[in-house]
């Protein structure tokens, strides 16, 4: 089955349009979720050449939510809190496919005459993770990635992957933030990102 991704929402710059951020939401959630998020970042006026796209996940079904059809970049079969359920039966074609729709934005960009160097991904939880793969993986020089509570996707094949990949983003500064209380995504899980 083909995976279904709805037109991104678009906050486009206020002034001469520089630079990109792509910022990807978490499980259950939709770009819409973040776009306070923007509207204040964009207050402090110091991101008006800055265009915001905050794309939307496909509705597909969850695992471990009982097979209930949500927003979600891929599926998760167990979310019981444990480090390594996290790290297993990941869903690799639902994390690739939606890997190849964020390129496909970051490409979109780079049409618009917007260097790759100016374009940061970024995400928080699900949208963290796929930040983090996607960006690590790109075949573009990324200007940085950003992870709020995400963690690295396909762990325990990455290192292989990467070395066989194109590497544009060995030295792109990766920006990995994580509470201490979140009982879903743990702190362990994230330090096992390095």
């Amino acid at each position: 089955m083909a995976l279904r991704y709805k037109a991104p929402l678009v906050f486009p710059a206020v002034k001469t349009h520089t630079a990109t951020v792509i910022f990807s939401h978490g499980l259950g959630d939709t770009g819409h979720g973040w776009a306070p998020s923007v509207e204040n970042w964009r207050r402090r006026e110091r991101l008006d050449e800055v265009k915001f796209v905050l794309p939307h996940a496909p509705v597909i079904p969850i695992t471990c939510n009982g097979g209930y059809q949500m927003p979600g970049w891929f599926d998760i079969k167990v979310l019981n809190g444990g480090v390594e359920s996290m790290r297993e039966n990941e869903d690799e074609q639902g994390i690739k496919a939606s890997a190849e729709y964020l390129n496909s934005l970051v490409q979109q960009e780079i049409d618009a005459g917007i260097p790759a160097d100016r374009i940061v991904l970024g995400g928080f939880s699900q949208g963290g993770a796929m930040s983090i793969y996607t960006g690590l993986m790109s075949k573009v020089k990324l200007a940085a990635i950003v992870s709020m509570s995400g963690w690295l996707l396909l762990s325990k094949t990455f290192r292989e992957a990467l070395n066989a990949g194109p590497k544009m983003n060995e030295n792109t500064p990766i920006l990995m933030c994580q509470g201490d209380s979140d009982p879903l995504v743990r702190p362990e899980l994230s330090l096992l990102s390095y």
